[in-house]
């Protein structure tokens, strides 16, 4: 895996004792469970290692995010971190903090230009790959252990400008067109709810009132599997009768998921991405090398093995 190292020059005239101080962080949105686990993660670990973080909340704004990262280059940070908004449109934050020579760490949401990053730049996530596919893979398996042969579902997209909603949506079909999957899956409609809960009760209260019938809900993240629930709540649907899947292993889908209405999640550990970003833009500043793409691994999470997970994220 290739190597990032910023030039020994600029380094040696430092010291082996040069340290970060200072961290810029811009975060895509801080009204989000999973991304609130992920920024307390990079707090945390700030403040164990004596380190200042200055975080700030993008609002789901480009705009306001990259010029959240010209400011950081401007007073003079360590280093950045970013959780992009936009995953296609990281090339211009890569390029501003290539052109002042600061150190970039993406996190969680995987860049476009991932695989051309400059060399004081890196990436730290879990691989999408690997994400909704476990989480789906196992909900083919419930639905043949259940006697079905062929079954009908609705899938719930994340925003469609992010890298993981592209993926993990792809992931599904990938399994069905490989035949991978233990039973027959017809997809009925696949719609975005943009991460939200809100926006994906909204969304299966619409699916709901067509009255077709449907095995299961793939949903790309917790929030949205939790707000197709409420809403099949709502219409006194039987949560037995369906499997629904989400991603992330929020605190709030586990608990549905002891409830007995989420049945599948796949844990992504916020927490040590938050961790491990911080840590890589740490190594960065001081010269050192890093791998480029860091990947922390996706964990299945069913009603058997819950427990584990409770005090995770």
């Amino acid at each position: 895996m290739k190597k990032t190292l910023l030039a020994a020059g600029l380094f040696a005239l430092m010291g082996s004792t040069a340290m970060a101080q200072n961290i810029g962080v811009s975060m895509a949105l801080f009204d989000d469970n999973f991304l609130t686990v992920l920024r307390n993660g990079i707090q945390t670990q700030a403040d164990s290692s004596g380190l200042q973080v200055q975080i700030e909340d993008a609002q789901n704004d480009v705009a306001k995010q990259l010029d959240q990262i010209n400011n950081f280059i401007a007073s003079g940070v360590d280093a950045i971190i970013v959780n992009p908004v936009d995953t296609s449109a990281t090339q211009a934050m890569s390029d501003a903090a290539a052109a002042a020579g600061v150190p970039l760490v993406y996190v969680n949401r995987q860049p476009v230009n991932v695989d051309t990053l400059p060399d004081n730049q890196a990436f730290v996530a879990s691989n999408e790959v690997e994400s909704s596919s476990q989480g789906f893979t196992e909900q083919c398996n419930q639905w043949a252990a259940a006697g079905k042969t062929e079954v009908s579902v609705y899938v719930m997209q994340g925003e469609l400008s992010n890298q993981a909603a592209v993926q993990r949506t792809q992931n599904y079909y990938d399994i069905i067109e490989a035949g991978k999957c233990a039973v027959k899956v017809n997809v009925i409609d696949q719609q975005t709810a943009n991460w939200s809960r809100d926006q994906a009760q909204s969304l299966m209260t619409n699916w709901l009132s067509t009255g077709a019938a449907f095995d299961g809900v793939l949903a790309n993240n917790d929030e949205m599997a939790l707000g197709a629930i409420q809403a099949m709540k709502a219409a006194g649907i039987d949560m037995a009768s369906v499997i629904v899947s989400g991603v992330d292993a929020t605190q709030d889908a586990l608990a549905s998921m002891q409830a007995g209405e989420l049945d599948i999640t796949v844990f992504q550990n916020a927490a040590a991405q938050g961790g491990g970003a911080l840590d890589a833009a740490v190594k960065l500043s001081k010269g050192e090398a890093v791998d480029q793409k860091v990947y922390v691994p996706f964990e299945l999470v069913t009603p058997a093995n819950v427990a584990e997970y409770a005090n995770k994220n």
